[in-house]
């Protein structure tokens, strides 16, 4: 089963979201999602200083078995890529709430977090 940290928001679409003390947002892909994609091979990451609206396509995940679009969970302004994931993609199967994290976006309205999942509807959700 997957591990579903409950200090985390979530979204249907697999990502996560971890609100920072500098008011920034941390978004990553949930153990679930690298789970049913299997082992990354490649990550390709929003650039720097992009607007994403919430649900618009910020990158791509490819791995053995499928590409995966991965979505802004919120409007914002990506702050931040992590470099590390695109050179050693795997960090997103290893590590998906830690070191495999995806961008870091500063939230057009911080009270977007207030509508996303907490981890008991995520779990229930994917049926965990």
């Amino acid at each position: 089963m997957s591990n579903i940290p409950a200090e985390l928001k979530y979204v249907s679409s697999h990502e996560w979201l971890r609100l920072e003390a500098d008011g920034t947002v941390t978004v990553g892909i949930t153990e679930h999602a690298q789970e049913l994609l299997g082992d990354i091979v490649f990550v390709e990451l929003p650039a720097v200083g992009s607007a994403l609206g919430d649900g618009e396509q910020a990158g791509v995940v490819e791995s053995v078995k499928a590409a995966s679009d991965i979505y802004a969970p919120i409007a914002g302004e990506v702050l931040e890529v992590n470099a590390e994931l695109e050179a050693t993609p795997d960090l997103a199967n290893s590590e998906p709430y830690g070191a495999g994290w995806f961008f870091k976006i500063k939230p057009a309205n911080a009270a977007d977090l207030d509508k996303l999942l907490d981890a008991a509807a995520y779990a229930a959700e994917i049926g965990a």
